[in-house]
């Protein structure tokens, strides 16, 4: 026989399900964004993932506080060092991307030379 405490137990486990899988559906997320930033920095995402780190309130870009998650990755730039990252999600929408300091790779030379004269004559 289903007693009144036997079904709010079972509630109440059904809800902690539900919360976790709706957790995970925002890790995914935050993983996409995350990885769609660093090709955008020309850096590599270390491990393909990212790691819960904590729950807050935060601010954000309109200055109200809202109920956000914080998730940390690990990033490299010349495969030698590690460094640490973080994304705030918001719900399902992200939020700021925080990179720590690290060496800026400049692009490859395209090889072409430019003749100063050609380069004076097209700035007049």
């Amino acid at each position: 026989m289903v007693t009144l405490g036997n079904l709010f137990i079972f509630l109440l486990l059904m809800a902690v399900a539900a919360w976790f899988w709706h957790s995970h559906g925002i890790r995914e997320r935050a993983l996409s964004a995350v990885r769609r930033h660093c090709k955008k920095m020309d850096v590599e995402l270390l491990d393909g993932n990212v790691a819960f780190r904590r729950l807050g309130l935060i601010r954000d870009t309109r200055g109200q506080r809202r109920f956000a998650r914080i998730y940390g990755f690990e990033f490299t730039v010349t495969g030698e060092q590690r460094h640490q990252g973080s994304v705030v999600m918001f719900g399902g929408r992200p939020g700021p991307i925080e990179m720590d300091a690290h060496p800026y790779r400049e692009p490859p030379d395209s090889g072409r030379i430019i003749q100063m004269d050609d380069w004076r004559r097209r700035d007049d």
